[in-house]
């Protein structure tokens, strides 16, 4: 007997109508916010952008806060999307390029969407709280395995738990222990440490630039943050072993 082929169920014209209506808010939201700042951000002024009324907006989205859960997750996969993108062209470069060319993906989509950039990492809404394990996590998620994909490729889990960061506390190592995923296991305490450290490092000097706060540095930034990844990830790998403990010498 032939194999029954899989049937596929297309949308409905009302979901194709709602998810065009749901991105075109959306998008009107985000120019808000491109051009205001996302404090600014007002239901009322998003639904009279698109030519409907308040009451019309909330039959796609309940509240504020949906909305902006849907604005904070899609700027954490665009951005997530610019740091890939930026891996991808280096796919046939050696893993500490890879690296830096996600971090670089990182500082260019910051720089160019300062406002949206905002939203993720600036002053938090008022009032808003993101769900708890919702969209948003996911989303961040996602960013967050990129880097570590990058930073520890080649190194097995043996050399990443040997990784010197000195003293860890026993209620840090166990707070840091199930934090991120590594294949079937998660990533050892000393090197989820190590990621946490890089990423604020980046993270700092980005928020920075991007705010700001280093203009008096003019066009020199970017040189300055390529320096300051380079001897980041220098330091990093000087802290893992090419060999963990106890493993016999080559002959």
């Amino acid at each position: 007997m032939f194999a029954e082929e899989p049937v596929t169920v297309l949308p409905s014209l009302r979901q194709r109508r709602r998810a065009v209506a749901t991105r075109e808010i959306v998008d009107a939201a985000e120019r808000q916010i491109a051009g205001h700042g996302p404090h600014a951000l007002s239901l009322r002024a998003v639904a009279r952008d698109l030519g409907m009324t308040v009451q019309g907006l909330y039959h796609y989205f309940p509240n504020r806060d949906a909305l902006v859960t849907a604005l904070v997750a899609k700027a954490y996969d665009d951005l997530a999307d610019a740091v890939t993108a930026a891996v991808d062209a280096a796919a046939d470069e050696p893993a500490a390029r890879r690296f830096l060319a996600a971090t670089e993906g990182y500082r260019r989509w910051a720089v160019t969407h300062v406002e949206r950039f905002q939203l993720l990492y600036g002053a938090p809404l008022r009032h808003y709280e993101a769900p708890a394990e919702g969209p948003t996590t996911q989303a961040m998620r996602r960013l967050s395995m990129v880097f570590q994909r990058e930073m520890f490729d080649g190194f097995t889990t043996a050399q990443l738990a040997a990784a010197d960061t000195r003293a860890l506390s026993p209620a840090l190592q166990a707070h840091l222990e199930p934090l991120f995923p590594h294949g079937s296991e998660t990533l050892p305490p000393s090197a989820a440490a190590l990621l946490l450290g890089a990423w604020g490092h980046m993270h700092g000097m980005v928020v920075l630039e991007a705010f700001g706060h280093t203009s008096f540095i003019g066009e020199h930034q970017a040189e300055i943050f390529r320096m300051a990844m380079r001897d980041l990830l220098e330091d990093i790998r000087r802290r893992i072993p090419t060999q963990p403990p106890g493993t016999p010498a080559a002959p």
